[in-house]
C-alpha cells in the first residue's frame, strides 16, 4: 500500500512534467502536493492540457505508471548497490578493505568478523543469502568470528550498503559504499542484524566514525584537517552509533562549543516529496543536496558545483580544495541520479504497529498539535514540515545556532515527523540532545510558555507517535 501511494503521486507528476508549458509553478511552490500545485489554482488549469479535454492530448496513464515503476526499480537498484565509484576512496585511499579482510585473508590485523560488523551497526540481507548458509546460521556451524566469513557474506553481495571487489584469486582488493549503508536497515526477521532490508529507515545502530577508524590510512582525513593520525581517530570515535558529521571536511568544525562531537543524527528518508529543504540545517534542496553527499560524502566519482563552499569564511576547508567545483571523467553520478531521486520520493514512512500508540488519547493529541501547543506552524500538515524553502532561527526553538551556522541558511529545517517509530533510537533533534519525546515536548512547553498539563502532554506524545 504504501508503495502505491508514491507511484501514483509521482506519475501525476511525471504528467505534469510531460505537458511541457502548459503547467507553470513558481520554484518555491509545493510541486510534491500535485492537487495544491496543480488543482486548485485557476492559473494553474488550461481546457486544452493534458488533463483536459483533447484526445490528443491525453496521455495513457498505464504506461505513465509502467515508466515510473521502471524508473523506481533502477533507482532502488542504485540505491542499494551503486558504488558511483567510491571504491577508488575507501579502498584505494583509506584501505578499508585491509582491515576487513585481516592478515590471514591478504590484509592487516586481527580483521573483522561478522560478530564485529553486526555490533558496529552493519545488516545483513538475508534474502542475499542461500538456503543452505540461512540453515548452517540457524544451526550455529558459522564462525561469526573469523573475518573470512565477512569476505564471504560480501561476495554474496549480502552486506547492506557495501560492496566488495574481489580479484581472480579470490582477495579483497577494495571496498565501496552506497546510500543504503546510512539509509537502510533490515527488519531483524532472521536475527539481530539479519533480515529483510527497509530503505529509508535511519540506521541508527550504524557507527559511521568507529567504522571509518578502522581504517589503516587516514591521511586524506589528517591532510584535510591538518590534525594527527590520533587526534582525527578520537574525533570519529566520538560520533557515536547512528551519527554521521557531512560538515566536517568541510568547514573542520570537529566538535561543537560545549567540547561535544559535532555530529548529528543520521536522518530518515521518507516522505520527502514536496520538502524543499534537505538536511537539518535546511543546506538545499534533494536535487542539490544529493549530489554533495555523493560526490563529497561518500567520494564517489561524479561532477558537482555548488559555490556556496567557495566560501573561504564558511566554509575554508572545502574552499581550499576545490570541493566547490568538483570533475571526474567519466561522471559516474550524473547520469544515476534521476532514477535515484525518483526512488528516494518514492519511499513512505512505515505505518506505526499495531499497539504502539493510544488511538484515543492521539485524537485529543492531534487537536492539540494544531490548537493549544501550535506544533503546526513548523510542522505543518500534511508534510509535517515547513513548505517550501523556509527554515527557522535557532532562537525560534529555544537551542543553540552551532548547525544552523554551519549551513549558508542559518537555520533549523523542522524534520517531517512521520515515520516516528523509526527514529525511537538515537534520541531526538538534529543532535539527539533530548532522549525522549517526552523531552521534546517538555522543552517547547517551557520555551514557548504552553502551560500543558501532565494528560495534554502525554496525549501530544501519542499523537506525534501515530505519524
Amino acid at each position: 500500500m504504501a508503495a502505491t501511494f508514491g507511484v501514483t503521486t509521482l506519475a501525476a507528476v511525471s504528467l505534469a512534467v510531460a505537458c511541457g508549458d502548459a503547467l507553470e509553478v513558481d520554484d518555491e511552490e509545493d510541486v510534491g502536493l500535485v492537487g495544491e500545485a496543480y488543482g486548485k489554482h485557476p492559473e494553474h488549469r488550461h481546457d486544452d492540457d493534458c488533463y483536459g479535454k483533447h484526445p490528443e492530448h491525453r496521455h495513457d496513464d498505464d504506461s505513465v505508471v509502467r515508466a515510473l515503476e521502471k524508473k523506481i526499480r533502477e533507482g532502488r537498484h542504485t540505491f542499494r548497490y551503486e558504488t558511483f565509484g567510491d571504491e577508488a576512496f575507501w579502498g584505494g585511499k583509506l584501505g578499508l578493505h585491509k582491515a576487513i579482510a585481516g592478515e590471514a585473508n591478504g590484509g592487516i590485523g586481527p580483521g573483522i568478523g561478522p560478530a564485529t560488523a553486526l555490533a558496529l551497526g552493519l545488516k545483513v540481507d538475508v534474502e542475499a543469502l542461500p538456503q543452505s548458509l540461512q540453515k548452517q546460521l540457524r544451526r550455529g556451524r558459522v564462525d561469526l568470528e573469523d573475518p573470512a566469513t565477512t569476505l564471504a557474506l560480501l561476495k554474496l553481495n549480502a552486506v547492506v550498503g557495501v560492496t566488495g571487489f574481489f580479484d581472480g584469486s579470490g582477495t579483497l582488493e577494495s571496498i565501496g559504499i552506497q546510500c543504503a549503508l546510512c539509509h537502510s536497515v533490515v527488519d531483524d526477521s532472521f536475527a539481530p542484524g539479519i533480515g529483510r532490508r527497509l530503505d529509508g529507515w535511519p540506521n541508527r545502530d550504524l557507527n559511521v566514525g568507529a567504522i571509518v577508524a578502522a581504517a589503516p590510512d587516514l591521511s586524506p582525513f589528517t591532510d584535510l584537517l591538518g590534525l594527527p593520525d590520533d587526534a582525527v581517530r578520537n574525533v570519529l570515535n566520538g560520533w557515536g552509533p547512528g551519527k554521521f558529521d557531512a560538515f566536517l571536511h568541510l568547514d573542520g568544525k570537529a566538535t561543537r562549543p560545549d567540547g561535544g562531537p559535532a555530529a548529528v543524527l543520521i536522518p530518515p528518508l521518507f516522505n520527502l516529496q514536496g520538502v524543499g529543504l534537505m538536511t537539518w540545517n535546511g543546506f538545499s534542496g534533494m536535487s542539490a543536496w544529493v549530489p554533495l553527499v555523493i560526490n563529497l560524502e561518500m567520494w564517489g566519482q561524479g561532477v558537482f558545483s555548488d559555490r556556496r563552499l567557495a566560501d573561504e569564511t564558511q566554509f575554508p576547508i572545502a574552499a581550499a580544495n576545490g570541493f566547490s567545483r568538483v570533475r571526474h571523467d567519466p561522471d559516474r553520478v550524473t547520469p544515476k541520479l534521476a532514477a535515484l531521486l525518483t526512488y528516494v520520493e518514492s519511499l513512505e514512512a512505515p505505518p506505526p504497529p499495531r499497539g504502539f500508540y493510544d488511538k484515543v488519547a492521539a485524537k485529543r493529541g492531534e487537536a492539540l498539535f494544531t490548537g493549544k501547543a501550535r506544533c503546526s506552524n513548523c510542522h505543518v500538515p500534511p508534510l509535517y514540515s515547513l513548505p517550501g524553502h523556509a527554515s527557522v532561527p535557532a532562537q525560534a526553538i529555544g537551542i543553540d545556532s552551532f548547525q544552523a551556522d554551519r549551513s549558508p541558511n542559518r537555520g533549523y529545517r523542522p524534520p517531517p515527523l512521520r515515520g516516528m517509530l523509526t527514529r525511537v533510537k538515537g534520541g531526538f533533534f538534529h543532535d539527539g540532545r533530548f532522549a525522549t519525546l517526552e523531552d521534546v515536548v517538555d522543552h517547547f512547553d517551557q520555551h514557548f510558555t504552553l502551560e500543558l498539563t501532565r494528560r495534554e502532554r502525554a496525549d501530544l506524545i501519542e499523537f506525534l507517535k501515530s505519524l
